[in-house]
């Protein structure tokens, strides 16, 4: 066996003050066992102790935390708890590697892709510089990764998601491990970025002859490549098996509940024939520098982020607009609410009423009427400001509530409909989880009972079972109030159990449009059924 681990218990020792330091216990008796060439998964939700487990293999935790752990970590025949500080250093990058989760955090910014690639090369592999160099611009390429040679002087910033990702498969690679260890490797990617990650692992793994223990929440890309399942539950392993008899056949409650969460492909359109807003020939093009053409002068480019596009949602419904990364979704979303700094050309028509012609002063009193969430909670929520403050503002601002106390009972009754704790009003963001977070960024749109909410990306850092509970709740407001949603995302399985229309966007133009059914059922453009494909599997 590559891997086995061995019934092993892990406890954090946390700093309270006190003379005596107190122990939390995050792992109990966890076991599991990762063969050669063979596809293993941790599936479970955030603070399961996915995530320690796998930093308990490299012993990552030590250089960070104060731990204590029983149990044993095996790998290739050696107890991984007995091998000194440079044994271990030998290991990690070098037998083991590991994509982690985020990889602008993970990779450093201050270094060029180039240097940070070759770093394993040299270190672990033992290559010159000029051999160095060439290795990693094959491995930018084994990655899919384009004008590699260019790619290795550029920094993390310059790089999109993907390609950040696609790095850091690079360099977990370089060194051509037994094992990788893939820490929710796709979880903030567009779904064709998402399959082709998916494909090159599995690729690489055939070609390296290569072990894989892979965490995520995500069922489906479970199902798809993994050979065995470990369900972890609050640090215990509550389910395990291959995968087919898991998701076939699931015994434990937990395990039924997890399947239960993703998104259900069934909604019933709502039939609505006033039309709410109207987009008539909307442009929003961007100019951005691009060298120069001659003596001091600049050569700039036209970026079209939104072009010639017309779309019409009904009041009550939900549009959902999907795409890619870059394909213009966020932008539209800014132009339908006069957002963006550029210059936005055509009609919005909102309520019968074009919205181009109004100025600042004049549009105002509307912004009650059109709220936004964004798609990071954390970073659009003051953390100076307690959620009572932060539901509050908007009331302030528009004249809702007479007195302070009766806007206090306002802010409480929302917290309520949005399935929080009234007595969380005095609490700082920084103090919820991420869906407690988004919960609380739509009980600020929804207290100001908006006509029109536009959901940019709402469950994409999300869990299934928190996925599945935030839709519930969009979908429970929408019928209590009338609201009408502009949903945009890139997981369709989300859109599909939500959405009555779908548009889908391409380099900033609406390739495709109509009633969510039909597109889903059968998609006419090209892109379209690309873009389903990768997502769902079909068409």
């Amino acid at each position: 066996m590559l891997l086995e681990i061995d019934r092993l218990n892990l406890s954090f020792y946390l700093d309270t003050g006190k003379k005596q330091q107190e122990q939390k216990q995050v792992l109990f008796d966890v076991s599991l066992a990762v063969d050669n060439r063979e596809t293993v998964a941790l599936v479970g939700e955030s603070g399961s102790g996915k995530s320690v487990t796998a930093l308990s293999v490299l012993r990552l935790l030590e250089d960070s935390s104060q731990v204590s752990s029983s149990g044993t970590i095996h790998f290739e025949n050696r107890d991984v708890f007995q091998l000194s500080p440079d044994e271990i250093r030998k290991i990690r990058g070098n037998r083991i590697s590991m994509i982690f989760q985020e990889p602008m955090t993970s990779l450093n910014p201050v270094y060029s892709i180039g240097n940070q690639l070759m770093e394993p090369l040299l270190l672990h592999r033992g290559l010159n510089k000029s051999d160095a160099y060439k290795e990693a611009i094959r491995l930018l390429e084994r990655t899919g990764i384009k004008e590699a040679p260019a790619r290795m002087k550029v920094y993390p910033h310059q790089l999109s998601g993907g390609q950040r990702q696609r790095v850091m498969i690079a360099m977990a690679l370089a060194c051509r491990p037994s094992l990788l260890i893939a820490d929710e490797p796709t979880t903030a990617l567009d779904v064709t970025i998402q399959a082709q990650i998916l494909d090159l692992i599995k690729d690489l793994q055939d070609e390296f002859g290569m072990a894989l223990l892979l965490i995520t929440h995500d069922l489906a890309m479970v199902r798809e490549i993994a050979d065995y399942v470990h369900i972890m539950k609050e640090g215990r392993i509550v389910e395990h098996g291959k995968t087919e008899s898991i998701f076939e056949n699931p015994q434990n409650d937990y395990t039924i509940h997890l399947m239960n969460s993703v998104p259900s492909d069934h909604h019933v359109p709502i039939k609505a024939d006033k039309v709410l807003i109207d987009l008539q020939d909307l442009n929003c093009h961007f100019q951005l520098k691009d060298g120069w053409k001659g003596f001091l002068q600049r050569r700039h480019k036209t970026i079209k982020a939104v072009d010639h596009v017309d779309l019409v949602i009904h009041r009550g419904t939900t549009c959902g607009l999907v795409g890619e990364s870059g394909s213009g979704k966020t932008t539209l979303a800014n132009a339908l609410l006069k957002l963006t700094k550029t210059k936005t050309t055509g009609k919005i028509i909102f309520n019968g009423e074009d919205l181009q012609k109004l100025s600042t002063r004049t549009m105002r009193p509307l912004r009650r009427n059109l709220q936004i969430v964004f798609q990071d909670p954390f970073s659009s929520l003051s953390p100076r400001l307690t959620i009572g403050q932060i539901v509050s503002e908007g009331m302030q601002v528009h004249g809702i509530g007479t007195t302070r106390d009766e806007r206090l009972d306002i802010v409480k009754d929302t917290l309520i409909e949005v399935g929080l704790n009234p007595d969380m009003i005095h609490r700082y963001p920084h103090e919820f989880s991420g869906g407690q977070r988004q919960r609380i960024a739509i009980a600020r749109s929804i207290v100001l009972k908006p006509d029109f909410l536009v959901l940019d990306e709402p469950t994409s850092a999300l869990d299934m079972t928190i996925q599945k509970q935030i839709i519930d709740l969009l979908k429970e407001l929408q019928k209590r109030y009338k609201i009408t949603y502009l949903f945009i995302s890139h997981d369709l399985r989300v859109v599909r159990a939500l959405a009555d229309q779908v548009a889908v966007m391409q380099n900033g133009v609406i390739v495709e449009s109509g009633p969510a059914d039909e597109i889903f059922q059968a998609p006419k453009h090209t892109y379209t059924k690309r873009l389903f494909s990768a997502a769902l599997g079909s068409h």
